[in-house]
């Protein structure tokens, strides 16, 4: 396999082997074939073709051959190459070759081709360095897997190319590295040259030249680091030889700087140390004694340049040589040699190298190893005092990794277990020659009067501190010291811990402080300090060995002599000088007792025992003692580390524990005193207690290590203890801590936090390290107060049964309110100063936060600030509006006012503050995966606020009414730096697949897509943060796409996303996965918010539509099957529903739901732009076959196989009744709140606490004492909240398929609609959809649930889609088939017409589908081939169909009364059809004929009372009653029932015909008289048919219809002289058309005879007026 050298392939093998590392990595194989398929390049290192004549020639021909393929270069590319072949020494073809691949990173990354090329150059070489260093280190790493340790020490093999050739391979690769080592040292020093000769000479220096210098310097250092690393695994691992260690002997002299790129021969140089030094490697003696000649020959001596380097070696050589002549072994060369005269000799060297600074030298190189991050200010005063005036070490590259200070310590516990266990005699050597020296200093005797105890020889202490910086956070490597008792450093702990001087106790401290990290090893340290000696009661005396009650005797005598004299100032630490006969203390005490309380602060922070130990000692009071130690004037650094064991006793405390503990606080702040605990027991003080507390924290403000863990202290005590619950319903201090002499509660403690340390304190410090570490305790102060308000007890008490003040820990709801430091805290957010010092600490060098380790202050400084302003921003509207009135209202008194009442909000801080918006976007893209999801979270609250997205001020516009946010991102330049790093981190990455939601990139993409839908939502139709950073240009209010950006290019943002949603797998082996599932949905989401925003739509679709996004994603669609996995469960799993299997379908829907609704819309969208070829692809797509660009048929799953999702239901959840504890408890409240159809948390934290509170409440009841019914009640609590889980998954899930099953309803419609098929093909489809939805209509309208109305819809559609009398339903051969279908569809909606308690909604829908199926039967001309028996059905279907459908024509809402009317008229008319009389007859025997008879009696006053609106839906319901009427009156039968019903009464009783509407009724509306004689003619035609239907052999018919027309004569003969226009009176009303209904009154007098009628009652009216 042909070695990939590019950059991208190196970069994966790297992040596999970080990730194996980590243990994230799933594909073994996949990594193994990886590093074969880059052995040669491996191989090669860093070999590199130099400059040539002929390359440079060839370039400049101006052709070029580039990986077999040619190219004509320019002049400027000409001249790129040759410039960057002159600054990397690069061979011209080769330099172009980097010119030409680096073009494109150059864009991405906004810097020039050169640098560019120059940044991947060094990549390039730093990522296979740092790979080979991985994988040499996995090929002997004791605790990996034994099978991989073994194909890795393979592959190291076959890269050395020792497996099948010579063994010397492994010599030359290890001088190979040597030689590069030494290319890289010149390099530097090269580079060092260059930059000091442009400044001297004054030449100006670009900002890209100072990065460009900056990145090759600290590049180079990171590759040289690895090389060493490298060379010392092939040391240890024995692939070289003893000419190897002459080779980097002869390296050594040569170096001249004494700096971090030296440190890294030190690994290297302890590892050929130890193989070839010490008897224990297997080497010879005479290779050993030939080195120790060379070694400590005093000719090669004088040639070495650091002094103090060589000094260090001798001792490290000396440690392990001394091994060959502690057992003289047979046949050694030593064997004959005087014994004492070479121990004398060895040890006169090891002395001479002391003299010549070596333990300064190795202190040195451990202290400046380890970064000065956690700022550990007693150890590095400790650490200061040893080495004093040693030279140190200059960090002008890159700091040292962390892997590497790892292998360094490794290495150097090999020095420090050789020293003591082969010179033995020089340690205590060491102890005796100090402790003499320090007798004569002390005493006054020694040789030279100027001599003080500053010149005193502190060998063993540094040794001792050499020691500790070694096994420091080495856990395992420090259970040597306690694994066995009878071990040489076990022995050593002993022995170091006898005969103690002040210096060196608190050196063995901070020894003994870093081998007892971890529980096991610090209960170890505790039980080796339980050894106690005799103790004087007077002056105390160290015992024999340091023990417990040496430590707490000196620091209880100490406390004492404060006690005795608590106004006295203490003299600061002297390290030198006579002392005073009057003194007892030494010099170094101060420092002594430091050390002190920093091993039992560190001993008791890690094991309990130790702590429980402390808590219950009777002799030493611990908290007294510590107290005391506190006084003001105590020395502010020993002051602090009393601080600091107060807070590790608090490591995993108790509500009680950190109740004393506060209480023990407020006492000594308030007493100013050193005895507090008698203060305490006499309850007396001299002066005001309040005024003392502010002496106190004056004092305490005044340096850094006071405040710093005063602070840090207040931290511990109001974090929650063990024993919370998180309810977080007590208050962090006892309710009444200082109610006697001020207003109870810490509010002291948090003003003096920020208002006397965090407003000015870290704004007035030099030392940055400081600054920002007491800031970040501050902050984490802040972080912890405001997470410890639970806002939701204040919801539940007003709103749930609860009753909250009886089940929280504080006294009442409103005392918690007004004491917790929540309300202080915010109050304090809103202060000026506090405001500056917060923005300040958000406000970071990118380029520090983005190179700085995990928890350094910078990082953490930056990371507390956002999580406070976060905080700030939820909580803000609680504080305003509940919280600060109450406080208001129950406060008495003066209270301090520290808020800036101008300040409504904290976005008004934010907006003076807007360059925080840019710091949060480059943070988001540095990788930091804490870092991104915190700056991502306040980024999502800032940029959907409106305030802060106003309309720039004049400092920030760029456009008009542009976004506020925007324009400050433009301002400052750094939009396209952000877009990039978006960008970057949206990039697909299968290698983050294989290492599951752990990975950091995954969550990066989930919070990044959070937020980008987020401000999409909130703001959809005005350009905002998202749209910019997405890629589109923003002008003013409207949306551009700039043609030389990124956007045009598909290479933005917005691109990524689509790929991601594309692309992003949603699972492996037919398991959808719930992490991997939700990239995909909420890349998806933001897709649709954006189709959806008319700021957008056109440019998303658009976009989408260039990238076939449509095809690609059906051709990815797979159908959902029983087997199908969700998160390892199938859906017919019992456990589905319980666990985010549920999540992970949903997910899966709501992409399935984007994609179907997108296709509508670009089916619409096609349609209205008139592209035939377009829309018969998505066509063909959605019915099964997709044509690719190149013409190509691929299959994919067809529209019908999409509904696939319906076809599975889940169990209800059930709520377990263990107990009726939590029957009174009413969770709606609950519920509500977190009724999330659309989120992605599964949690219910309001549910939780719900059951918390009652709880709480039960038991401070009683109720919970017996044992068994606690265990009942915590189960049920279980039980409960899995229902409440299980529920809201349920409702999830239920809402996303609905969406989806909407979505894939207007999609079939669409497609069906919009095909281009003939009348045959697209009834074919049509009676498919069908053939496909209605089992499912029928069973999900059995249930009655939601789907059912959305494919009762459907099939509605559908219905009225199809043409009924096509001959495809007529003539064709399957006739029969498409006539079954239909019938079944009316069929099923019949039955489920008559389901119990059913939906109206649905029933409407029903009413016209069954409405749809008669008419069309009906109507057709070929009706009787396939009429049936459809009465019979109705009949079948029970008396109770007739009656349902009654009831909603009488009393429906809305349309649905007219759909069922609609409805019964068509049955009506189908039975009449076939002759039959069963609708007249189920009609009547429900008393509906009489119902709609007497409707008409209503008709005016109805109209009268109505709403303008609701008239033109009133007059329909009316019409298609009185159509109803006429079918029933077009039967015999049916028109003696309406006319038994009394119509002609009725009418007579509604008064519609009593008022001539020309002269009597005021309508001046043409149109509203229209309706009206619409309405006549409705009536008139009932009373026509009943006439006609009953015939004239019916009298009473014909005498009832006789009398109609004489009582309404007037308004008839009206009616007949507007059709003969005669006396037509409003303007307009000429249009009116009353021929039908003149027709019929004319058929109804012709049927009456009613002239004939009217004829003869004249004449006999003329002759009984004759007569009379």
């Amino acid at each position: 396999m042909e070695a990939p050298l590019e950059l991208e392939s190196l970069q994966i093998l790297h992040q596999d082997l970080i990730a194996l590392e980590e243990g994230h990595l799933r594909n073994i194989d996949k990594l193994c074939e990886e590093i074969r398929g880059h052995i040669e390049a491996f191989r090669k290192l860093l070999d590199k073709s130099q400059k040539s004549e002929a390359s440079r020639t060839k370039l400049t021909s101006g052709t070029i051959q580039i990986d077999e393929s040619e190219y004509s270069v320019n002049q400027d590319f000409q001249e790129s190459s040759i410039q960057l072949a002159d600054a990397l020494d690069l061979d011209e073809l080769d330099s172009a070759k980097l010119i030409l691949s680096a073009q494109n990173d150059a864009e991405l990354l906004g810097r020039s081709t050169i640098v560019s090329a120059v940044i991947a150059f060094h990549e390039k070489r730093q990522f296979l360095l740092e790979s080979l260093r991985m994988l040499v280190r996995n090929a002997q790493d004791p605790d990996g897997e034994e099978s991989l340790r073994r194909e890795h020490q393979q592959l190291v093999a076959d890269i050395l190319e020792v497996k099948d050739g010579p063994a010397r391979n492994g010599s030359l690769f290890t001088r190979k590295c040597l030689k590069a080592m030494v290319d890289i040292e010149s390099w530097l020093n090269a580079l060092a040259e260059r930059y000091q000769g442009t400044l001297a000479l004054g030449q100006p220096t670009t900002p890209e030249y100072e990065e460009l210098m900056t990145f090759q310097q600290s590049s180079l250092a990171q590759q040289h680091e690895s090389l060493g690393a490298v060379m010392t695994y092939l040391v240890k691992e024995g692939y070289t030889s003893v000419d190897d260690f002459y080779k980097l002997l002869e390296h050594l002299p040569t170096i001249q700087r004494w700096d971090d790129i030296t440190v890294h021969h030190v690994p290297t140089t302890l590892a050929f140390t130890s193989q070839y030094g010490s008897p224990e490697s297997g080497g010879s003696d005479q290779e050993a004694t030939s080195l120790h000649r060379k070694i400590m020959d005093g000719k090669d001596s004088s040639t070495w340049a650091l002094r103090n380097l060589q000094a260090a070696f001798k001792t490290w050589w000396l440690a392990e040589y001394s091994g060959w002549h502690l057992e003289l072994r047979l046949g050694s060369s030593v064997q004959d040699a005087d014994v004492a005269a070479e121990v004398q000799k060895r040890s006169d060297a090891f002395f001479q190298a002391l003299r010549d600074g070596a333990l300064q030298c190795t202190l040195s190189i451990c202290s400046q190893a380890y970064p000065d991050d956690g700022y550990d200010s007693a150890r590095n005063g400790l650490t200061e005092y040893l080495l004093r005036d040693t030279l140190s070490l200059s960090m002008e590259a890159a700091r040292t990794s962390p892997s590497f200070r790892d292998l360094l310590m490794e290495q150097l516990e090999s020095f420090v277990n050789s020293f003591i266990t082969n010179m033995p005699d020089t340690l205590r050597q060491f102890q005796f020659n100090e402790d003499d020296q320090r007798k004569k200093i002390l005493g006054g005797i020694q040789p030279n009067a100027t001599s003080t105890l500053y010149d005193q020889d502190l060998h063993l202490e540094r040794f001792l501190v050499i020691i500790a910086y070694v096994f420091d956070k080495r856990v395992e490597a420090a259970e040597s010291f306690w694994s066995d008792p009878d071990s040489n450093l076990y022995g050593f702990l002993q022995w170091a811990s006898r005969r103690q001087s002040t210096p060196r106790v608190g050196a063995f401290c901070e020894m003994f402080r870093a081998i007892s990290r971890g529980e096991e090893c610090s209960t170890a340290a505790h039980l080796f300090l339980l050894d106690e000696g005799n103790v004087s009661s007077a002056r105390l005396r160290r015992t024999t060995s340091l023990n417990w009650a040496q430590v707490l005797g000196e620091l209880n005598l100490y406390a004492s002599k404060v006690r005795e004299n608590p106004t006295a100032t203490r003299p600061p630490v002297r390290y030198g000088g006579k002392p005073n006969a009057g003194d007892i203390d030494e010099p170094e005490s101060a420092l002594m007792l430091e050390c002190y309380l920093r091993l039992m602060a560190h001993i008791c922070g890690q094991s309990s025992v130790a702590r429980s130990w402390l808590w219950s000692h009777d002799k030493f009071p611990i908290l007294d003692i510590m107290f005391t130690l506190a006084d003001l004037s105590v020395p502010p650094r020993l002051q602090a580390c009393a601080m600091a064991m107060i807070r590790a006793m608090l490591s995993n405390k108790t509500s009680e524990m950190s109740s004393v503990v506060w209480s023990a606080t407020d006492h000594w702040a308030s007493n100013a005193s050193p005895s507090t605990i008698a203060t305490v027991r006499t309850g007396k003080s001299i002066t005001p207690a309040s005024c003392m507390e502010e002496v106190t924290f004056e004092a305490l403000s005044k340096t850094f290590d006071q405040a710093n863990e005063f602070v840090s202290l207040l931290q511990g005590l109001v974090a929650p203890g063990a024993d919370e619950i998180g309810l977080h319903d007590a208050l962090p201090f006892p309710e009444q801590l200082g109610a006697a002499y001020r207003m109870s509660g810490i509010e002291p403690y948090i003003d003096f936090a920020f208002g006397k340390v965090f407003g000015s304190r870290t704004s007035l410090t030099e030392d940055p390290v400081q600054s920002r570490i007491l800031a970040s305790n501050i902050l984490g102060l802040a972080a912890s107060c405001l997470a410890t308000f639970n806002e939701n007890l204040l919801i539940l008490a007003n709103k749930s049964t609860v009753p909250v003040d009886a089940a929280i820990e504080t006294s009442s709801l409103a005392i918690y309110a007004r004491l917790h430091p929540f309300s202080r805290v915010m109050e304090w957010m809103f202060n000026d100063r506090v405001v500056a010092a917060l923005f300040a600490a958000a406000r970071q060098n990118i380029t520090e936060v983005a190179s700085a380790p995990p928890n350094s202050p910078v990082l953490v400084t930056v990371l507390r600030a956002i999580e406070v302003m976060n905080r700030v921003m939820d909580l803000q509207s609680t504080y305003f509006e509940i919280v600060r009135p109450l406080i208001k209202l129950q406060t008495s008194g003066h209270r301090h006012a520290v808020i800036n009442p101008t300040l409504a909000s904290f976005e008004d801080s934010v907006a003076t503050n807007l360059d925080l918006v840019v710091n949060l976007g480059l943070y988001a893209g540095i990788g930091n995966q804490e870092l991104a999801i915190n700056s991502l979270k306040l980024l999502e609250k800032l940029s959907s606020s409106r305030r802060l997205n106003a309309s720039p001020s004049s400092a920030f516009r760029q456009q008009p009414d542009g976004n506020r946010l925007v324009g400050v991102l433009e301002q400052y330049g750094d939009l396209e730096r952000i877009r990039t790093s978006f960008i970057i981190a949206m990039q697909y990455d299968a290698r983050e697949f294989e290492m599951g939601p752990e990975a950091p990139g995954w969550t990066i993409k989930s919070v990044m897509l959070d937020f980008l839908t987020h401000c999409l939502s909130s703001l959809p139709d005005r350009p905002n943060l998202a749209h910019a950073i997405l890629g589109f240009s923003c002008s003013g209010v409207t949306l551009n796409i700039d043609l030389d950006g990124a956007f045009a290019r598909q290479a933005s943002l917005f691109h990524s996303i689509i790929h991601l949603a594309a692309e992003y797998p949603d699972g492996l082996e037919n398991n959808v996965e719930s992490w991997s599932s939700s990239i995909r949905q909420k890349a998806t989401r933001v897709l649709s918010v954006l189709r959806a925003s008319p700021l957008t739509s056109v440019l998303t679709m658009t976009e989408l539509r260039a990238v076939d996004f449509l095809f690609a994603s059906f051709l990815r669609q797979a159908i959902i099957s029983p087997d199908t996995l969700f998160d390892g469960l199938s859906l017919r799993d019992e456990q589905f529903a319980r666990t985010d299997s549920a999540w992970a379908l949903r997910h899966y829907l709501d992409q399935r739901c984007f994609l179907l609704d997108y296709a509508s819309s670009e089916l619409r969208l096609v349609a209205t732009e008139g592209a035939p070829t377009l829309k018969a692809r998505i066509l063909s797509t959605l019915f099964g076959s997709t044509t690719m660009p190149d013409g190509a048929q691929l299959p994919n799953v067809t529209i019908f196989d999409l509904l696939d999702f319906l076809g599975f239901e889940f169990p209800e959840p059930t709520l377990p009744r263990l107990t009726n504890m939590f029957n009174a408890v009413d969770f709606t409240v609950a519920l509500e709140s977190e009724d999330d159809a659309s989120g992605g948390s599964t949690q219910s934290p309001l549910v939780e606490q719900l059951l918390a509170l009652r709880l709480n409440e039960l038991r401070k009841s009683g109720y919970l004492n017996d044992g068994q019914e606690q265990e009942r009640a915590l189960a049920d609590a279980e039980g409960h909240m899995a229902f409440f889980k299980m529920q809201k998954n349920l409702r999830g899930l239920e809402s996303v398929r609905l969406q989806t099953l909407k979505a894939w309803s207007n999609l079939l419609i669409l497609a069906i609609g919009h095909t281009d098929l003939e009348q045959d093909g697209r009834a074919a489809l049509i009676l498919q959809a069908l053939q496909t939805v209605t089992p499912k209509l029928e069973r999900y309208a059995a249930e009655g649930s939601a789907e059912a109305v959305i494919l009762g819809k459907l099939v509605q559609a559908l219905l009225f889609q199809v043409d009924l009398k096509s001959s495809a339903l007529n003539r064709s051969k399957g006739a029969d088939m498409a006539d079954d279908r239909l019938f079944g569809v009316f069929r099923t909606a019949l039955q489920a017409i008559n389901v119990p308690d059913g939906d109206i909604n649905l029933r409407e829908v029903l009413y016209s589908i069954c409405f749809r199926y008669l008419t069309g039967v009906a109507g057709s001309s070929s009706s009787a081939s396939r009429q049936r028996n459809i009465t019979q059905t109705v009949s079948i279907s029970g008396k109770k169909t007739i009656g349902i459908i009654c009831d909603d024509a009488y009393g429906g809402s809305g349309t649905c009364r007219v759909s069922a009317i609609l409805l019964l008229d068509a049955l009506a008319a189908t039975a009449t059809a076939e002759h039959s009389n069963f609708m007249v007859d189920a009609l009547a025997r429900t008393n509906f004929i009489v119902v709609l008879v007497e409707a008409i009696r209503d008709i005016p006053s109805e109209l009268r009372d109505s709403d303008a609106q609701d008239v033109s839906l009133l007059l329909t319901y009316y019409e298609s009653k009185l159509a109803l009427l006429l079918t029933l009156s077009q039967t015999r039968h049916g028109a003696g029932q309406v006319l038994n019903a009394g119509l002609f009464q009725t009418v007579r009783d509604s008064g519609l015909f009593s008022v001539d509407p020309d002269i009597g009724i005021s309508i001046n509306n043409a149109d509203a008289l229209a309706k009206y004689y619409k309405l006549l003619l409705s009536v008139v035609r009932v009373i026509a048919a009943v006439v006609m239907s009953r015939g004239q052999q019916n009298q009473q018919t014909m005498d009832q219809a006789k009398a109609f027309l004489a009582e309404n004569r007037p308004i008839v003969v009206a009616i007949f002289k507007r059709q003969a226009r005669i006396g037509v009176a409003a303007e307009g009303s000429t249009t009116i058309d009353v021929e039908e209904l003149v027709e019929l009154l004319v058929l109804v007098m012709t049927m009456t005879r009613f002239i004939e009628f009217e004829d003869q009652r004249d004449a006999k009216r003329a002759r009984r007026e004759a007569f009379s």
